[in-house]
């Protein structure tokens, strides 16, 4: 092959490669930016400095009380999304969350995998969980939040088309992995900004230590803490590519 031969091919192959990329750049259904795809709520963009506390209550029953003390020694509601056999194992405990005045939030049935579910085992899963809310708080909850964060597009979907709203978060502690007290209380207050959705667990073994520090430390930097249902927006919005619901 020749040098002139060689530069043209060259050439041709460059001219393919930018195409294609550019396609995937560009393309609403490329794998770079796919606009299509459904995505729960990570936080709420709003200039006032609300802030919610979420803990996801899947297993174990070690801190539930301390946390609850905590809360209300400080004045705080925070949400509590429960899993359907956790209630199963600890109604007392179930019920005076709700009577403290927290938000219950749905965490499915058995904490599944939900992109590995049907569309009718999702269904099952969310409305067997929310017959237990039903007997603490005589209502429905529609806040959910994914087993282990776990999601896809079709999940969220069907989430979404029964009326629930699916929260994530983006400021979590880690707490489950027990690192300490100091690495979970540098996560939060690194992360968090208005309209952060705080994460933790009501059997971390450092929760009880570092929830108070954190409390007080963002009430300091002028925070108001307030329940998910009161941080999102219920109407006329749309969730951006970083899950952040923002206002129309």
């Amino acid at each position: 092959m020749n040098k002139k031969v060689f530069r043209k091919l060259t050439g041709a192959i460059c001219l393919l490669l930018i195409s294609i990329v550019t396609s995937l750049l560009f393309n609403s259904k490329s794998v770079f930016f796919n606009t299509d795809r459904s995505i729960p709520i990570y936080s709420v963009g709003t200039e006032e400095k609300n802030i919610a506390i979420t803990f996801d209550v899947n297993w174990g029953n070690s801190n539930t009380k301390k946390i609850l003390d905590i809360l209300d020694k400080h004045n705080i509601k925070a949400t509590f999304f429960l899993i359907g056999n956790w209630i199963d194992d600890y109604p007392e405990e179930a019920k005076e969350i709700y009577k403290r005045g927290h938000e219950i939030g749905n965490h499915s049935n058995t904490h599944p995998d939900m992109t590995k579910l049907s569309k009718e085992s999702i269904i099952r899963e969310i409305s067997t969980a929310d017959a237990k809310i039903m007997k603490i708080t005589g209502e429905n909850s529609k806040l959910f939040r994914f087993p282990s964060g776990s999601y896809n597009s079709n999940s969220v979907d069907v989430l979404n088309n029964n009326g629930y709203y699916c929260i994530q978060w983006d400021a979590d502690s880690i707490d489950w992995k027990a690192h300490g007290s100091d690495k979970e209380y540098d996560r939060i207050m690194k992360k968090t900004q208005p309209g952060s959705i705080l994460l933790f667990h009501n059997d971390g073994k450092y929760t009880p230590e570092t929830l108070p520090r954190i409390i007080e430390a963002l009430k300091a930097k002028g925070y108001k803490f307030v329940k998910v249902g009161d941080l999102i927006y219920k109407e006329n919005y749309y969730i951006n590519h970083e899950g952040k619901q923002i206002k129309k």
